[in-house]
């Protein structure tokens, strides 16, 4: 959700802030500014809207000093506005922060430093921060390390999650940062350091890396990083190297992030293939340690996520299930533990976050683990929250991905989940070994097969023109292709902004075939041949009633019955998730281009959804 960037060193710290912060516009925001470090004062610039407004600001020639912090908002508390906007500096003009995350107690501390003479200008949440610390800096005595004592003793009053970067112009060299079930980033660099909630922010200056753990507070010089864990210990911490280039968050050729990493499908999956299937021989996943064992006690998996990350569990249910023979229940995170699910020893949860951060996602992994239950995690981000929180982690290899709407991240978790399916077939030799084969070889031959489907993308850009003046799309399949369904649908609505749904085929006509007249579209996938013959009585229910029709299929069907097929690559149906998905992407994709829209930046949506 909202962004960080912080920097302490020699150079003029602005550049670099804004350019950090052009960098997490994939985020999602309403509101930018940064605040830098002046002889005397804090000089702080604000606007709401984009970064790129921000950046005209002739305020930024005030903005020179050297030590700064900057910040892109996602409205929690308070509409979008200048006043709302980060960073926020207490009444006193003593210090400056920027936050990201929630204050559920906001509420209870305001009325604390009000009654103490305190006052506010925002409707935020986090404008009590900066105003909590210059009260305990005030009962602190002198100290190098009073500003660092005085940070930690406002965290021990705060309830909720927080990434916090503060400066001051009382202390004038030092920036002191914090963490609590919000991602935060050191890098290090010579004779200066910065400050991200992601890497990409900062990975342009340096690769080394420190990833803070949950509760840690971090002083920050020009020359040194002093971390202190949640009982305010000092601690030594790690730094990582990121292989990552910068280049690879940058748009290259492609006229969009998204279009870029629909493109990068191939490549993706191939990397997320890696070294995994071993040719005559088991799957490896000798990084973790799942038993026969285990395998054998365990009754249920749980398979919890939210939004495109949950579809995707979708799609690997019949297969876990097909090759295990253990119950699988696909669980929207933001519902699981409030509905108190029945979990034990017994259980598996597998946690899916392409961030690693979803706060929702985070939570259910720790109710989860509570009640005993064994726990995986996939992710695309090393050192990220919910690899601290799972007993094993397992990476998707998809690269950055920038572009709000999760593609490539999709179907790097659905390849990485099927070659988990049938390692757990291995390990509990309950399968047979030749629909185990067929399996591997046609995984392999995947990033080939989705080559093909985005060099043939012509009719898919014709059909978006037919339709992007539409209000409301359906998307309907059988089985397994009803997974492809709803996330074709959710591409939809969140970049182009059409009201769309997505239904199995056989339900259509128990309602929603009501919502049918003429010219309305609806869109049909159909990978699985036993159900060919339903699916398309299913989409002549609809062609009887005026519909237009479009057909996803690696089927024979007559193009003389439906006018609009897009033919994909012959695929294995357990597999066909990863395939049919792909000119969906682009349809969501070309539609909202004809629409004008900035389909890497959807409206009121967040990359990484670090609040619940």
């Amino acid at each position: 959700m909202c962004g960080i960037v912080g920097y302490i060193g020699n150079r003029k710290a602005t550049p670099i802030l804004i350019n950090g912060l052009l960098k997490l516009e994939y985020r999602g925001y309403d509101s930018a500014g940064i605040a830098t470090l002046e002889d005397e004062d804090i000089t702080i610039i604000r606007n709401k809207g984009r970064v790129k407004e921000l950046k005209k600001s002739k305020d930024l020639d005030k903005a020179q000093g050297t030590i700064g912090i900057a910040h892109t908002r996602w409205a929690t508390h308070g509409k979008p506005s200048v006043v709302n906007a980060h960073p926020h500096i207490d009444c006193h003009k003593n210090f400056a922060v920027v936050h990201n995350g929630i204050i559920e107690n906001h509420i209870e501390l305001k009325k604390f430093l009000t009654d103490a003479g305190y006052t506010f200008v925002s409707e935020t949440d986090t404008e009590v921060i900066p105003n909590l610390i210059d009260y305990y800096y005030s009962k602190e005595e002198e100290s190098n390390d009073r500003l660092l004592k005085a940070v930690y003793r406002a965290t021990q009053d705060l309830k909720g999650s927080y990434a916090l970067a503060i400066i001051s112009k009382i202390e004038k060299d030092t920036m002191i940062i914090a963490r609590k079930d919000s991602p935060l980033v050191v890098g290090d660099g010579e004779g200066e350091k910065f400050v991200a909630s992601d890497i990409p922010a900062i990975l342009e200056y340096t690769n080394k890396i420190f990833i803070l753990n949950d509760g840690d507070l971090v002083k920050i010089t020009r020359d040194n990083i002093t971390f202190f864990d949640e009982d305010f210990e000092k601690v030594q911490r790690k730094a990582e190297i990121i292989e990552w280039s910068s280049k690879s968050t940058d748009k290259g050729e492609y006229e969009s992030y998204m279009l870029k990493e629909i493109y990068e499908q191939p490549n993706a999956i191939r990397e997320t293939i890696g070294t995994r299937i071993v040719q005559n021989d088991k799957c490896d996943f000798s990084d973790i340690n799942i038993t026969k064992e285990f395998l054998e006690s365990v009754s249920h998996i749980y398979i919890v996520a939210c939004g495109t990350a949950m579809h995707a569990g979708v799609a690997v249910k019949p297969i876990i299930e097909r090759l295990t023979n253990i119950s699988v229940e696909v669980d929207i995170a933001s519902e699981f533990r409030y509905r108190k699910p029945i979990v034990g020893d017994d259980t598996l949860i597998i946690c899916i976050s392409q961030s690693g951060e979803t706060a929702d996602t985070i939570a259910a992994l720790k109710y989860a683990k509570k009640k005993g239950a064994k726990s995986i995690a996939i992710t695309n981000v090393m050192g990220s929250s919910i690899t601290r929180e799972a007993d094993f982690t397992l990476y998707t290899h998809a690269g950055p991905e920038v572009a709000v709407a999760s593609t490539k991240a999709y179907t790097s978790q659905i390849t990485l989940l099927t070659l988990l399916a049938i390692h757990f077939a291995e390990v509990l030799e309950n399968e047979d070994k030749e629909i185990i084969d067929n399996l591997k070889n046609e995984l392999t031959e995947i990033p080939s097969k989705v080559s093909i489907v985005l060099e043939n993308s012509e009719k898919i850009k014709e059909f978006a023109k037919r339709v992007y003046k539409e209000k409301d799309l359906f998307f309907i399949g059988r089985g397994i292709d009803y997974a492809a369904a709803m996330e074709a649908s959710l591409k939809l609505k969140e970049i182009s902004y059409i009201h769309s749904e997505a239904y199995q085929s056989g339900e259509l006509k128990h309602g929603p075939i009501a919502l049918i007249e003429d010219d309305v579209t609806v869109v049909g996938i159909i990978t699985d041949r036993r159900l060919v013959n339903k699916s398309i009585s299913n989409l002549q229910e609809v062609a009887t009633r005026g519909a237009k029709i479009l057909i996803v299929t690696d089927q024979g069907i007559d193009e003389k019955i439906f006018e609009n097929i897009v033919k994909i690559p012959k695929i294995h149906p357990f597999l066909s998730p990863i395939l049919s998905i792909i000119p969906l992407q682009l349809l969501a994709y070309y539609i909202s281009k004809e629409k004008g829209l900035d389909a890497d930046k959807p409206r009121n949506l967040a990359k990484s959804v670090t609040v619940e």
